[in-house]
């Protein structure tokens, strides 16, 4: 590993080399800031670059550091933050023309953590209009490219975070999901991620002016985008302490009490009728065959009703925004983003008024259903997607694109209207005619035990290696 190489090295090997005192956060910055300037302008990942605060920043660690003070857990870690969260003296534009100039008064959460924690904020990263598609472009930044080709998409709504970190900017980036905008990015790209479950970690924009949706309060979750799984167990202890401006913020420890082994994994390929396409397949059996072998024990069942929760849910979060955001999409959005919700609203018919009130209550059935089934079960693997990842702007191809996009995508979603956690993580690289390109599969977990999830998703990732090495490679050639 040279000194121009840093930048390869996930955050675990970092902060060995920071806290030791063996790397300074100064060259560590310097080198993820070079990195960027290298492969952002062909991806357009990052949009806001941050690199004089970085360094500034940086040598006020190493100099803190010096004076006596510890280096913190995530000291001089590179980061990038998405740009639909609050960072004190910068735009929350979320990809809107019209938001552009909302300046946030002080930190989110999230950031605060991270900040805290020691890392380095070097880069804002592009995401689409109000963050609600699962493909990333917008009019005032333009379009993410996925460093694997422009034959996928990179995702959305956290695309600028997943090709960012998977090109080797930054070593952890931050993203946000309220349908999948964890897991997407994670899956076009080929990196690992766990969507938190419910209140797990804090949320709130200190720039928003009125309090967001009970639907959005509940499904929405922040979280990180990394190149390996043992980087969600350094980093998420740091994002997932206190804030007291979320109130529902429930504070537990990141690690929960060891279960009796072997710990039992419910095995399903159900695609409710969506042909499940064969690279997907392979992938779901190197997942099934890698935990195995680690000391799982796996057992092919179906859990309750994934397309029943998933939809209604789905249907529920839209009669919401219809209900809330449906006025400023109109006066702010592109005529694209327009035209996507329009199709949103065909495809997932909007639950209002008093039914969606009934939804609402009847989301604590579909919980209760899973909390019952996970007690004995207490890991779910099943694919993300049935299909390899779909092209870019496939959203804007009428019903038939949103339907490929987010209309098989229950497995997503349903996990955000039972607000249980859900990891996704590679497990195959599939040659397929338009080119190379990952399939993640997904593991959901018991409420509060996103432990368990990373640690099934590192069972996986040691018998398939990281995807970031062949994309490098790819990269560099």
């Amino acid at each position: 590993m040279t000194q121009t190489d840093i930048w390869r090295l996930n955050a675990t090997d970092l902060t060995a080399l920071t806290r030791s005192g063996e790397l300074s956060a100064l060259e560590v910055t310097q080198n993820a800031v070079d990195r960027m300037h290298q492969a952002n302008p062909d991806l357009n990942a990052v949009v806001e670059d941050l690199s004089t605060e970085a360094l500034e920043r940086a040598r006020e660690l190493d100099a803190a550091v010096a004076g006596g003070a510890p280096a913190g857990p995530l000291h001089g870690v590179p980061v990038t933050i998405k740009i639909n969260v609050d960072q004190k003296g910068r735009a929350t534009s979320n990809g809107v023309v019209a938001l552009k100039d909302v300046i946030a008064p002080e930190d989110a959460p999230v950031v605060r953590n991270l900040q805290k924690a020691g890392a380095i904020v070097i880069g804002r990263t592009n995401t689409p209009e109000f963050s609600f598609r699962a493909d990333t472009d917008n009019p005032l930044h333009g379009r993410t490219h996925n460093p694997w080709g422009r034959h996928i998409s990179p995702g959305g709504s956290s695309g600028g975070a997943g090709a960012g970190v998977m090109a080797g900017i930054g070593a952890l980036a931050h993203g946000n999901d309220i349908g999948g905008s964890l897991r997407f990015p994670a899956a076009a790209n080929g990196a690992v991620t766990v969507k938190p479950g419910l209140g797990r970690v804090p949320a709130w924009n200190p720039s928003q002016q009125a309090e967001r949706g009970i639907l959005a309060q509940s499904m929405s979750v922040q979280g990180l985008i990394t190149r390996s799984a043992a980087d969600l167990h350094l980093s998420m202890p740091s994002l997932i302490a206190a804030d007291p401006r979320d109130p529902f913020h429930v504070s537990m420890p990141w690690r929960g009490e060891a279960l009796d082994d072997p710990i039992k994994v419910a095995f399903t390929k159900n695609t409710f009728g969506y042909a499940l396409h064969p690279e997907v397949d392979k992938a779901l059996d190197t997942a099934r065959d890698a935990l195995v072998d680690a000391g799982y024990l796996v057992e092919e069942i179906d859990p309750p009703d994934v397309f029943e929760c998933g939809r209604s849910g789905y249907r529920a979060l839209m009669g919401e925004v219809l209900t809330l955001m449906q006025n400023d999409i109109k006066a702010a959005g592109s005529e694209t983003i327009r035209e996507i919700f329009d199709v949103y609203f065909q495809e997932f018919p909007p639950i209002v008024e008093t039914d969606l009130i009934r939804m609402l209550a009847k989301r604590t059935h579909y919980a209760r259903e899973w909390s019952l089934f996970m007690e004995d079960y207490a890991l779910v693997l099943s694919p993300f997607l049935p299909q390899p990842f779909f092209k870019p702007d496939r959203d804007t191809e009428g019903v038939e694109g949103v339907h490929e996009v987010l209309g098989c995508a229950v497995y997503s979603y349903a996990m955000n209207f039972l607000g249980l956690p859900a990891a996704c993580v590679p497990s195959r690289l599939a040659d397929l005619p338009s080119g190379p390109q990952p399939i993640n599969v997904q593991i959901a977990a018991r409420r509060w035990r996103e432990d368990m999830a990373v640690n099934a998703a590192a069972a996986i990732e040691a018998r398939v290696g990281q995807m970031c090495l062949p994309l490098w490679e790819k990269m560099d050639t």
